[in-house]
């Protein structure tokens, strides 16, 4: 039998969850329209905080944050791997698995 604060800790993790999913929601939104606008700064810190957001919210259903790193390369490798856009796109992802290379 669940105890009283493993429920409660249950029912606020999950609250965690659901405001993680609608801000990611909310900040795609803006992202979206800072696109519109064309305001690099407002674009980069709405990036920034889409990547954040995914972060904590695979830690609050159970990824760490390691393994969504092994993921975002395995990830990227693959797209590379199996290539069938445009040059440019191609480009792009081999420079960030540079990047990401070289980042940590």
């Amino acid at each position: 039998m669940i105890g009283k604060s493993k429920e409660i800790d249950i029912a606020k993790n999950l609250r965690v969850i659901e405001w993680l999913k609608a801000d990611l929601v909310d900040t795609v939104g803006a992202l979206f329209k800072a696109l519109l606008k064309k305001g690099d700064d407002v674009a980069g810190d709405a990036l920034a905080s889409i990547i954040i957001i995914c972060y904590l919210l695979g830690r609050r259903i159970g990824i760490d944050f390691t393994s969504t790193d092994v993921q975002i390369k395995s990830k990227l490798n693959n797209s590379i791997d199996n290539a069938t856009e445009s040059e440019q796109w191609n480009t792009d992802l081999l420079e960030l698995r540079n990047y990401l290379g070289k980042k940590r």
